[in-house]
């Protein structure tokens, strides 16, 4: 005689109608076999967790301690269990085939994301074990696994609607392909996210940990998370943007990673210089300034070829105007570029420059262009502002001035 039939026998010969023998022998055999599929659950699970713990805490790789943390071992103890389940549902329902058909499709389904449970943990895995990794910690991993999870997903749920409709996978897939344009509309952000995070990377415009500013959305600060769709930036005020991650290949913004890489960081700012304060120096005016350390020796020097230009030339110097002369602000500029190569702060390697840029109506800016040895935003700014402080105390020096919009007190001090 087959078990299945046992209870429903009995309960035949005790008077009870066959109606109601079938359905409390399928109550019956129900409850047993969730609670025989709990308890195998529940024993199955705890042994291959037990089994991963032990072994991570032995090996040398920390892949298995991360399988663990991301509850994997956990997921793949369900599958026993559900299997059994797949193969008893029949007995159960043995007299109740429509039922057992809902039950089997529903278990089929569940199967399916089971699966994807189990892809999202060995996924996760992955991208916190690459993460570990030197070569990688700066690396859109998020994005990679995002989109291979999306498409998992997707492939999944349409398996779900052929299993429960009962249309054949090829041809539920065929159906679906004529609503591929619906799709693209739907998943354009992320297609475009996809494909911004791969130009990202193969292009190796942003990792993890750069510095960039993107005025659009307001972001100055370190990059701090890179996936499909979102890059976040930790702004030094300590706010977090978020910025499209389409918008670092549609958009323009400033990495300064090249700076951080660098052996300085750039000090570019000019004063703006009086015009009417700039004029031709004198011999004694020239004498006076050989004062100065500094340019003293740059001073003889170039006042013996002048001399002797304007003297084999004939010129006459009664008018200053004539043959070659010093400029106080040529000097001045010398003195600057002097002052800045022999300054602590400043990278003697790399480029080091004073220029004049044009004259504009707040006068001639001249243009302090150097780097900085220390790269650190806090010393840079000292830096800077040290080199500028000494600039600005030394332009009376050379007889000349620097242009300032007049203030309050210069009005009150002209209607005096």
């Amino acid at each position: 005689m087959d078990i299945k039939h046992l209870l429903y026998d009995y309960l035949v010969k005790t008077g009870m109608s066959v109606t109601s023998a079938k359905y409390l022998n399928m109550i019956v055999l129900l409850i047993g076999l969730l609670i025989v599929a709990f308890l195998i659950d529940f024993i199955i699970r705890k042994i291959i967790v037990e089994l991963f713990t032990r072994f991570s805490v032995k090996s040398k790789t920390n892949f298995d301690d991360l399988l663990v943390k991301n509850k994997a071992p956990r997921n793949i103890a369900h599958i026993i269990p559900l299997f059994l389940v797949l193969e008893l549902i029949p007995l159960v329902f043995v007299d109740f085939i429509f039922v057992e058909n809902i039950i089997e499709k529903g278990l089929q389904v569940f199967a399916i994301i089971l699966i994807l449970w189990i892809a999202r943990s060995v996924l996760n895995t992955l991208k916190d074990y690459l993460k570990t990794l030197p070569s990688l910690k700066d690396k859109p991993i998020d994005s990679y696994i995002q989109v291979i999870m999306i498409f998992a997903w997707v492939f999944g749920i349409l398996s779900a609607i052929a299993i429960i409709t009962g249309i054949e996978f090829i041809k539920f897939i065929t159906t679906i392909g004529a609503a591929s344009a619906i799709i693209l509309l739907v998943f354009k952000d992320t297609i475009l996210g996809f494909v911004a995070s791969i130009q990202v990377s193969i292009n190796d415009m942003v990792r993890i940990g750069d510095w960039i500013t993107f005025e659009k959305y307001g972001a100055d600060g370190d990059v701090t998370e890179i996936n499909l769709s979102t890059v976040k930036v930790q702004n030094f005020d300590k706010t977090i943007t978020t910025i499209p991650t389409y918008a670092l290949i549609s958009d323009s913004f400033k990495n300064w990673r090249g700076m951080e890489n660098s052996d300085g960081r750039r000090i570019k700012r000019a004063l703006n210089i009086k015009l009417d304060s700039i004029c031709y120096l004198s011999k004694s005016e020239v004498d006076s300034l050989k004062k100065i350390q500094s340019i003293s020796a740059y001073l003889e020097t170039r006042q013996l070829d002048i001399d002797a230009y304007n003297t084999n030339n004939n010129i006459n110097k009664d008018l200053l105007l004539n043959g070659r002369n010093l400029t106080n602000i040529g000097v001045f500029r010398k003195y600057i570029e002097t002052y800045i190569e022999n300054h602590s702060g400043t990278n003697k390697k790399m480029m080091i420059m004073v220029r004049q840029l044009e004259p504009g109506t707040q006068g001639i800016p001249l243009e302090v262009y150097a780097f900085s040895s220390d790269k650190r935003w806090e010393n840079y700014e000292y830096i800077m502002a040290d080199i500028f402080d000494h600039i600005i105390a030394a332009v009376p020096y050379f007889n000349l001035e620097i242009f300032e919009l007049p203030s309050n007190s210069s009005f009150i001090e002209s209607k005096k």
